[in-house]
C-alpha cells in the first residue's frame, strides 16, 4: 500500500530549501521547516514570506491562500522536530560529510516508515544513503530553482532504493504538480550533467579572451533562444556552488576534462567573487543579492558612442552581393534589401534565380499579410534586388556574402574567383557555420578583407550574427562589418576564427553529450528533453533540436569541432553516426531520434 504522506520535513532553509517548503505548503501538505539556529531560521522564514508576498503582489496568490499556506508551516530549530513526519527533504550545502552527518541523525530521529530524500544536485545519493540503517528508504529528489516555479523534479534511485519508495515519491511529485524524471544515481544526473559542461566551456572561452562576456551571453540567448547566457547563469547559481558541482562531477564522472573547473572559476571563488549573492561575479551588480547589473571596467563602450561608425556604414557599403540559392541566401537577401541596401543575387543559373526570386517575393508578401511590412516597403525592397547567374556582376559591389554548400573546396574556389572579379576594398564574407574562415581568406590575395558573417536561420527573424575574424583580417574590416551588422538591426558577436565560433562550439558538445546519455541507456530522449526544458527553461530539448537541425548537419559540425579541438569528449557519439548512416536524418526525412511519419 502506498504511503499517505501527510507531513514533510525540510532541512535547510536557504533559497532552495525555502522554495521546497513553499511547494509543499502550496499543495496542502503540512511542513516542518528546520534550521540549525534561530538566526538561520529567521532568514528562512523571511525567504518564505518574501516569496509568498511577491506572489500576492503579482496576483499569483490570494491573501487568504497565502495565509493558509504560511499556516501549514511549522518553523523549528533542530532535527528532533522531524520525529513524526512521513517524508524528509534535505537541502543543505553540497558537502558530502555534512549531508552524511545529517542523514545519520535523521535515521535516528525519524520514524521507521519515513522516506529520507536529498536535494543534492551532484553528490552520490548512494554515499549519502549508507550513512543510515535504511538505505532502501533513501532517494534523491532534485528540485530546480526557483522551486515554486520550475516544474521538473529529478527522482534519483540507488541500486538499493525500494521500488515502493520510488513509486511513492513519483506519486508525491504528481500531487505537487511537478513532472518527475526517474533516473539512476550518476554524477550530475541529467540536467546538471548536460548543463555544467556547457557552462564550464563558456568560462574557458571567456578566460581565453576568445569573446567578451557580453558577446558569449548574447550569442546563446539570441542564437539558441536560451533564457540566460551561460556567464549570467553562473552568477545566478553562485560561482562557489558551480565550482563544487563541477569538481564533484569531475571526480565522480570519470575525470572528464570538460568538467574540471576552469582555473578562472577557482580564482574568482577564492577572491570572494561569487556572483549575484556577493554583488560581483562575471558581472558587477547594484548590491549583494541584486539582479541589476551595473557598468564596470569590463563593460563595452555604449552603442550610442558607436553611432558615428554605424551612421557612416552606408557610405562604405552601398551595394551587396549574395551568392547562393538556398533558404539562407534568400533570408540574407531579404535582410539587406529591407534595410536599404542594393543587392545583387547570384545563383548557378537563370532557373535557380527565378525560383529564388519567387521565394523572396513570397516571404515579403507574408510580411505584408502579417502586418510586419507595408506594401510600399515591400515594393521598395523588391526593386533593390538584381537577379543574376554570373559572378562578373559582382565587380562593383562593396561586400560579398557567400551562402553556398558547406564544402571547403567549393568555398575556396569561389573566393579565388571573387578575388579576381571584385574591386579592391570589397569585403568578402563567408556564412560558414563550422569551416575555417582562414582557408577562404588564403585562397585570395586580400586576406585582410575576408571575414566570417555567420547568420542564423531564419535570417530575417534571428537577431544574432557572428562576426568572425582571422589572424589576417584587418581591424578596419572587423569594425566596418560590425557597424554593418548593427545597421541591419542585428546584434554582432565578434569572435576569432575557431571551429564552431561561439554558438556552435558551446551548443553541439551539449547535444553530443545528450546523445551519449541515451546511448548509455541512462535516460530516454523524452526524459532528457523534459529535463532540459522544464529544469533549465530551454525552448527545445536536445533531441527535438537535433531532429530540427538535421542529424547529418549536427554530425558534420561535431566532427569539425573534434578535429580542431582534439578533445576526447567532443568525439561524435557512435549512436549519432549510426543514425546518419541509416538515413535517419531528422524531421526533413521523417525520422531521426523520433518518427515524424
Amino acid at each position: 500500500m502506498a504511503r499517505d504522506v501527510r507531513s514533510v520535513g525540510v532541512v535547510g532553509l536557504g533559497t532552495m530549501g525555502a522554495g521546497i517548503v513553499e511547494v509543499f505548503a502550496r499543495n496542502g501538505v503540512d511542513v516542518v521547516a528546520v534550521e540549525i539556529s534561530e538566526s538561520a531560521l529567521d532568514r528562512g522564514r523571511e525567504h518564505v514570506t518574501g516569496s509568498t508576498d511577491r506572489a500576492v503582489a503579482r496576483g499569483k496568490l490570494s491573501e487568504a491562500d497565502r495565509d493558509a499556506l504560511v499556516g501549514r508551516i511549522c518553523f523549528a530549530v533542530g532535527l528532533d522536530a522531524l520525529a513524526d513526519v512521513d517524508f524528509v527533504v534535505e537541502a543543505v550545502p553540497e558537502h558530502l560529510d555534512l549531508k552524511q552527518k545529517i542523514f545519520a541523525e535523521l535515521d535516528r530521529v525519524c520514524k521507521p516508515s519515513a522516506i529520507l530524500a536529498t536535494n543534492t544536485s551532484s553528490l552520490s545519493v548512494t554515499e549519502i544513503s549508507v550513512a543510515t540503517s535504511r538505505p532502501n528508504q533513501v532517494i534523491g529528489t532534485h528540485f530546480f530553482n526557483p522551486a515554486p516555479v520550475m516544474k521538473l523534479v529529478e527522482v534519483i534511485k540507488t541500486v538499493v532504493t525500494a521500488p515502493d519508495v520510488v513509486a511513492d515519491v513519483e506519486a508525491l511529485c504528481e500531487r505537487l504538480g511537478k513532472v518527475d524524471v526517474t533516473i539512476n544515481d550518476r554524477a550530475g544526473f541529467i540536467a546538471n550533467a548536460l548543463l555544467f559542461g556547457y557552462l564550464n566551456h563558456a568560462v574557458t572561452m571567456y578566460e581565453g579572451r576568445y569573446a567578451s562576456r557580453e558577446d558569449i551571453d548574447a550569442a546563446m540567448k539570441l542564437g539558441c533562444g536560451l533564457p540566460m547566457g551561460p556567464l549570467a547563469l553562473m552568477d545566478l547559481i553562485g560561482l562557489d556552488t558551480a565550482y563544487e558541482i563541477l569538481d564533484t562531477m569531475y571526480r565522480r564522472g570519470g575525470r572528464d576534462r570538460r568538467h574540471a573547473p576552469a582555473p578562472m572559476l577557482k580564482q574568482m571563488v577564492t577572491a570572494g567573487l561569487l556572483g549575484r549573492k556577493s554583488g560581483r561575479g562575471f558581472y558587477t551588480y547594484e548590491k549583494a543579492g541584486s539582479p541589476v547589473v551595473i557598468a564596470d571596467e569590463s563593460t563595452p563602450v555604449a552603442a550610442a558612442e558607436n553611432a558615428g561608425a554605424a551612421g557612416e556604414i552606408h557610405q562604405k557599403v552601398r551595394k551587396v552581393g549574395v551568392i547562393g540559392s538556398g533558404t539562407m541566401a534568400t533570408g540574407i537577401i531579404e535582410v539587406f534589401a529591407r534595410n536599404g541596401y542594393e543587392v545583387v543575387s547570384v545563383t548557378r543559373g537563370a532557373e535557380r534565380s527565378a525560383t529564388l526570386s519567387e521565394a523572396f517575393k513570397k516571404s515579403l508578401t507574408k510580411g505584408v499579410i502579417r502586418g510586419k511590412l507595408s506594401e510600399a516597403d515591400r515594393d521598395a525592397a523588391l526593386a533593390r534586388v538584381t537577379w543574376s547567374a554570373t559572378l562578373d556582376h559582382l565587380a562593383d559591389v562593396d561586400l560579398v556574402v557567400e551562402a553556398v554548400v558547406e564544402e571547403l573546396s567549393v568555398k575556396t574556389a569561389l573566393f579565388s574567383s571573387l578575388d579576381d572579379i571584385c574591386k579592391p576594398g570589397t569585403i568578402l564574407a563567408t556564412t560558414t557555420s563550422s569551416l575555417p574562415v582562414i582557408e577562404c581568406a588564403m585562397a585570395t590575395s586580400r586576406p585582410a578583407e575576408v571575414i566570417g558573417l555567420h547568420f542564423f536561420n531564419p535570417a530575417p527573424m534571428m537577431g544574432l550574427i557572428e562576426v568572425v575574424h582571422t589572424i589576417r583580417t584587418a581591424p578596419e574590416t572587423v569594425e566596418t562589418t560590425r557597424a554593418l551588422v548593427e545597421s541591419l538591426g542585428k546584434h554582432p558577436v565578434v569572435c576569432a576564427d575557431r571551429a564552431g565560433f561561439v554558438v556552435n562550439a558551446l551548443l553541439f558538445p551539449y547535444l553530443n553529450d545528450a546523445v551519449r546519455m541515451v546511448e548509455a541507456s541512462y535516460a530516454t530522449a523524452d526524459d532528457i528533453d523534459y529535463a532540459m526544458k522544464l529544469g533549465c527553461g530551454y525552448p527545445m530539448g536536445p533531441f527535438e533540436l537535433l531532429d530540427v537541425i538535421g542529424l547529418d548537419v549536427s554530425l558534420a559540425i561535431q566532427r569539425e569541432l573534434y578535429l580542431e579541438m582534439r578533445e576526447p569528449g567532443f568525439a561524435p557519439a557512435p549512436l549519432l553516426e549510426q543514425l546518419v548512416t541509416a538515413g535517419y536524418l531528422g524531421k526533413k526525412v521523417g525520422r531521426g531520434f523520433r518518427d515524424y511519419r
